[in-house]
């Protein structure tokens, strides 16, 4: 299997067909025929240390997981010294690849693609076992290259982050791949065979090893651009974020998204040395065979951070299962935003009146004109205020602070996920989460958390008009500098106004600190206040 190159004039064409379509509010996604094609993509990634299957619902552009599951094969242990696929660990391969096509065939999804990496490349009987495979299962195993695997982990970046910018490093069990991306491309790429269960058994002990990864990382160096940002892909970089964050008592769990430090790295690292790998296996939720890897991988990052010259780490919590799913979308789907298709695709599927969080928007805009906030946050949000309504009343603040910040979205950091869910928990309760959600808080600014909080009482009053007349509900003028607050009702809206609206009208100016006022209007000129 061989990636494709696009031509600068094919991406140029595709952004310019995206850009008459790019607002929030555009022709959804998902109604494109070549979107509806990705509505179900399974995938078989054949690692060095694990095999996973995943079955994607990808008709949006941050895509769901229908089916995940993975199994720990380990098959490239001791293949350092014998050069051929653990014996133990293919036996295993194969029975999980035969569940995994059964599982597929019982799903009814298309077929799968399987891709196996280093192991399976370098194995002597690399082709022999592949051949078994598809023998047995009828599933065809497509060995990719070094740079090809490069290639797609980087992709699996520009699924989650279509604007990254920096280094991608992905780390299996044999080898470890390098690439950067830039401009929505993937340029330089390179692999190498840093990956931790082959050092692991590297004849010559630690000096050999340390020789091993120096001269390795020099090679790189050479062919890869230098970026002081480092994208992390895979399960033992996954894991280091882990523990990093447990360090730290950090109080988001989701890993996609984390952030790091060389410092923060490094101290980890020396933490973890003085820590007993069992229990950290255990209040990390992490296997036995991944854990054991984490000494070995935290010695290759700590070169690739000094050798790079790194500032910036971020993991990723996407890699080459979603480079092959981003491989099958046209250009123009690859444009588009994940945060906010991935909330339109929700809003149409779940949300009582589907296409209602555009009007919304056009209503809350005037009090968002200097957003503290990034924009897309208040544009997720509106699109996002109802899709929760079959929870219960008394649990839907926070079920809708939970789906969005440990929800799966891409394209949004982890301030933008509380800002969100603070935002969205408002929306239905006039009042902040109970105190097991406070530290979180703690990832905003006073700022932000006050934005959010007006963000969500606007929501909880526009969604007042949502059932008799969305497209009359007038309109709010707000002056900051004033400390006003108007809304401005047509005639037909007035009635509207009742008791319960008043009172969210009067929530949301006590929010802003300003002076409310209501006028009945025809065309320009008012009618009569409401109290």
């Amino acid at each position: 299997m061989s990636g494709h190159w696009q031509t600068e004039t094919d991406m140029d064409e595709a952004m310019a067909e995206a850009q008459s379509d790019w607002g929030p509010f555009g022709r959804p996604i998902f109604e494109d025929p070549a979107a509806r094609a990705l509505a179900r993509v399974g995938v078989i990634d054949i690692g060095s240390n694990s095999i996973r299957l995943v079955v994607f619902d990808g008709a949006a552009r941050s895509p769901a997981y229908f089916f995940n599951e993975k199994v720990m094969a380990g098959l490239g242990a001791g293949m350092d010294q014998t050069g051929r696929l653990n014996p133990e660990g293919r036996d295993r391969a194969l029975a999980s690849i035969r569940r995994f096509v059964a599982l597929a065939r019982g799903m009814g999804i298309p077929p799968l693609t399987a891709v196996a990496t280093a192991a399976v490349r370098v194995a002597e009987d690399g082709a022999d076992f592949c051949a078994e495979v598809e023998r047995e299962t009828g599933q065809a195993i497509h060995v990719i290259d070094g740079e090809e695997e490069a290639r797609l982990s980087a992709q699996g970046v520009l699924l989650g982050w279509p604007s990254a910018e920096g280094l991608v490093c992905d780390i299996g069990g044999s080898s470890m791949e390098l690439a950067r991306v830039e401009g929505g491309r993937v340029w330089e790429r390179a692999t190498s065979p840093l990956g931790p269960l082959r050092l692991e058994t590297m004849k010559g002990g630690r000096k050999r090893r340390d020789r091993e990864i120096k001269q390795v990382l020099d090679e790189l160096a050479e062919k890869i651009e230098r970026h002081d940002r480092l994208y992390l892909v895979g399960g033992s970089w996954r894991a280091i974020a882990r523990l990093d964050m447990i360090r730290q008592d950090y109080p988001l769990s989701v890993l996609h998204d984390y952030r790091m430090t060389p410092k923060s790295v490094r101290a980890t690292l020396e933490w973890i040395e003085g820590q007993d790998l069992e229990e950290l296996r255990k209040s990390a939720r992490l296997s036995m065979a991944r854990i054991s890897l984490v000494p070995m991988a935290g010695e290759v990052l700590r070169r690739l951070m000094a050798r790079f010259r790194i500032r910036e780490i971020v993991t990723s919590g996407y890699g080459i299962r979603e480079g092959l799913l981003y491989e099958q979308m046209p250009q123009r789907i690859r444009c588009r935003d994940p945060l906010i298709e991935a909330a339109r695709h929700s809003q149409d599927t779940s949300a009582r009146i589907p296409g209602f969080g555009r009007i919304m928007f056009d209503f809350i805009a005037p009090l968002f004109k200097k957003p503290v906030g990034n924009p897309r946050w208040i544009k997720a949000a509106c699109l996002l205020h109802d899709v929760n309504w079959r929870a219960h009343p008394d649990y839907r603040a926070e079920v809708c602070f939970d789906s969005a910040t440990r929800g799966n979205l891409g394209g949004i950091d982890h301030p933008g996920r509380i800002y969100l869910g603070l935002a969205l928990a408002h929306r239905y309760r006039n009042a902040r989460p109970d105190d097991r959600f406070a530290p979180l808080l703690g990832l905003l600014s006073e700022k932000q958390i006050k934005e959010a909080e007006v963000l969500g009482k606007a929501l909880r009053f526009g969604a007042m008009f949502s059932f008799a007349n969305p497209d009359g509900m007038g309109t709010l003028n707000y002056r900051p500098k004033k400390r006003t607050l108007e809304l401005r009702l047509p005639p037909d809206s007035a009635a509207l106004f009742g008791e319960v609206a008043a009172a969210r009208f009067a929530s949301l100016a006590r929010s802003l600190e300003a002076e409310k006022t209501v006028t009945v209007t025809n065309g320009t000129r008012a009618v009569r206040k409401l109290g």
